[in-house]
């Protein structure tokens, strides 16, 4: 099968990738596959090609496939996936190193690495002789600063010659590589990536700026042939121990890639500053001369973006690109704004008769503890355009991709507003014509946490009170939600006193239950999105495990019925709605909380009564109104249940944990049953709720330890 990128038509084309990184830490290998699930799970690459991608870059790594030199390699799984793309229509790009340093017979440092590693690679052409786009290691220079320099991967040295020798060792590996498939497919060609980092730094470190921006070359230079004794980086590679011979094997053998795979992350470009005493959270490093820290240069306001990069790689090599690697770990409408505003950057530079391939979307089905460079397995993911906890679904990421895919163009008022990284301007552009999302229940708890996050998150929202809005009133919904134009609404309005609402049963019934069926009513007729809240009394509390989803409502007080027929009529008036149920929620940013309750108690020693045999699945506002809004993102609808990790305790145990946490004594704390409390409305026993959708919270201890750390920096603000 024969797919040739250049004679496909010029338009930007949407590669995928899926986060495959084998390396080591000491003597343990970590494979992201396996962590995520990838070599269980069928029809994953159904899933890839729904996203419209016309290739994939697909591992087909050496560590995996050969972690014994003497056995035979078992092709079986690879077979089958790369037989499934050739259906599919989906272009491959073997990837045969992704991060690592080979299987345990041989190393970065090893001298016969280069050779053992082609004749793997020579294996994998005999096998899929069909296949013509190659990236026999990925990003050699950054895997040889993490594994040589930093000391972070093995074989974990820290100097210039270890350096140097890793990165030379994986680019001859290339070398010979490319020889050997070349023999068996004279028509394979080298897509050779490397990330696109660019370094800036504060006047009197330019130096160290100018060394490091030169040496961030070296993958695409050794392999043109262009390290000569008039390269910048000849006399500091033979001053590290390099020998010329070694270098001279790349101006006879060059191996200039086809196209310059060109991975670009919020991490790309650096800043270096001396001030050191202006970061306290970094720990400052150094060259022997100067000591400074080494930060994401946006977050200095200091990027100057993918499309500068772009030309400047351009004008240096004068070879085609593509960006082979695009990814955000954050929040749904920020992953949506970096892969936007690459995606543009590219096309651009296309306008302007610099030719970029494609842009891939990495990390497809998400990675794991990335956040530590894969340093500790604490077991952080961070999505992709599919989360795969649980049952695999579609992000908004995901829908974007789709779109761009086969229109090349893509719209939603979240991309109006400037991502995070643009540190130095105003993210938000305040217009007229643009469409706000709405936030129903002002200086409430909820809609006040809705609102202060949004603005975090650069989410340009309107919040109206109950004064402003009468839900209840079906043509006065109707006429604001017309004038407003909002292209989501979030009711976070209510009756919420549970006992309160057995005397005032018709005002709730009409908060909690005919107002959010209007407001569906009317965001169906308008097309807009509807986000609105349920609870955990929605249920009798006879189960001894975890509520889902799907098990029946059986509400014991009136403000639990409130809820249930809200459920029923919303899923009537709009069956699009998103309806999240949630327990016990607790927050840092008021006092209308059981959780402020028990802390003030705590401070000034008096005592509060709390219940031994309610057992509830405590929820943090902060962690429930970000996943809230990630979901509203994706599109996703009908009922939801959001509680933390592992949040499976009574009123009293959850009073006792504050209490230990925060080094308060709890003996002020008074023990009671429910019976015992003289409730007017009649509780759950137990209403733990568990989402079977597969959507996951921070646990609880982390819930418990954010809200400290949110009570300190709220009560010095």
């Amino acid at each position: 099968m024969s797919m040739d990128i250049n004679s496909r038509q010029q338009k930007l084309e949407l590669w995928g990738g899926v986060e495959c990184t084998i390396n080591r830490v000491g003597d343990k290998f970590r494979d992201q596959l396996l962590e995520t699930g990838y070599y269980k799970r069928d029809g994953d690459l159904l899933l890839l090609s729904s996203l419209n991608v016309n290739a994939l870059r697909y591992p087909i790594l050496w560590e995996r496939h050969q972690p014994d030199q003497k056995r035979e390699i078992n092709w079986e799984f690879a077979d089958g996936q790369l037989s499934s793309l050739r259906d599919l229509g989906i272009m491959p790009i073997a990837g045969l190193l992704h991060h690592g340093s080979g299987p345990t017979f041989t190393n970065l440092l090893d001298d016969k690495f280069p050779e053992k590693f082609s004749a793997y690679a020579k294996q994998v052409a005999e096998r899929f002789p069909w296949i013509e786009y190659y990236t026999p290691v990925n990003e050699p220079l950054t895997t040889a600063r993490f594994s040589c320099l930093y000391g972070y991967w093995y074989p974990h040295h820290a100097d210039d010659y270890s350096f140097a020798k890793a990165l030379l060792n994986q680019l001859k590996g290339v070398v010979l590589a490319m020889k050997a498939i070349r023999q068996i497919n004279p028509k394979a060609k080298l897509i050779q990536t490397e990330d696109l980092s660019k370094i800036h730094s504060t006047g009197i470190l330019k130096y160290q700026a100018r060394f490091e921006n030169e040496r961030r070359w070296l993958s695409f230079d050794l392999l043109c042939g262009r390290v000569n004794r008039a390269h910048r980086m000849w006399k500091y590679l033979t001053d590290a121990g390099i020998t010329k011979e070694e270098l001279g094997f790349f101006i006879v053998n060059k191996c200039p890639p086809d196209i310059l795979g060109l991975n670009y992350y919020v991490t790309s470009e650096r800043f270096l500053d001396h001030h050191t005493e202006r970061y306290p959270n970094v720990t400052p490093g150094g060259n022997g001369i100067h000591s400074y820290v080494d930060v994401e240069a946006a977050r200095t306001g200091h990027s100057q973006g993918l499309e500068i990069l772009l030309q400047e790689a351009w004008n240096r090599l004068q070879i085609p690109m593509a960006i082979t690697e695009a990814h955000l770990a954050c929040t749904r409408e920020e992953q949506m704004r970096w892969f936007k505003e690459i995606w543009d950057a590219a096309c651009r530079c296309n306008e302007q008769g610099i030719p970029v391939k494609a842009v891939t979307a990495w990390a497809l089905f998400g990675a794991r503890d990335w956040n530590s460079l894969l340093t500790r397995e604490a077991g952080h993911y961070e999505s992709g355009a599919f989360d795969i906890r649980g049952p695999i679904r579609r992000t908004a990421l995901a829908k974007m991709m789709t779109v761009l895919g086969s229109r090349g163009q893509f719209e939603h008022p979240l991309l109006e507003d400037k991502g995070w990284w643009h540190q130095g301007i105003q993210r938000k552009v305040q217009t007229t014509q643009r469409k706000p999302l709405l936030i129903i229940g002002k200086n409430g708890t909820l809609a006040t946490a809705f609102s202060r996050l949004c603005k975090e998150r650069g989410i340009f929202h309107l919040a109206m009170s109950r004064h402003e809005l009468d839900i209840t009133n079906e043509s006065e919904v109707r006429e604001i939600i017309g004038k407003i134009d909002p292209w989501g609404i979030v009711n976070a309005s209510g009756f919420v006193d549970v006992d309160e609402a057995e005397y005032e049963m018709s005002a709730c019934f009409s908060l909690n239950a005919f107002g959010p069926a209007i407001l569906a009513g009317a965001c169906r007729q308008f097309g807009i999105r509807f986000m609105t809240f349920s609870s955990d009394q929605v249920f009798s509390g006879s189960k001894k495990r975890p509520y889902k989803e799907d098990d029946r409502v059986d509400p014991l007080n009136y403000y639990g019925h409130s809820k249930a027929k809200a459920e029923e009529l919303i899923s009537i008036a709009y069956p699009s709605t998103l309806i999240i149920r949630t327990s016990a929620l607790f927050g840092p940013w008021d006092n209308f909380n059981f959780a402020h309750d028990v802390l003030n108690a705590l401070q000034h020693r008096a005592p509060l009564s709390v219940v031994s045999d309610i057992i509830v699945s405590p929820t943090y506002i902060p962690h429930f109104v970000h996943t809230a809004l990630d979901l509203f993102i994706d599109g996703e609808e009908s009922i939801w249940h959001l509680s933390n990790e592992g949040g499976m305790l009574s009123w009293a145990e959850f009073a006792q944990e504050l209490a230990k946490r925060g080094g308060y004594n709890a003996d002020k704390l008074i023990i009671l049953s429910a019976d015992e409390m003289n409730w007017k409305a009649k509780r759950p026993l137990y209403s733990v709720l568990q989402s079977g959708k597969g959507v996951r919270l921070p646990t609880l201890d982390h819930a418990i330890e954010d809200f400290y750390n949110q009570m300190v920096m709220h009560s010095s603000s």
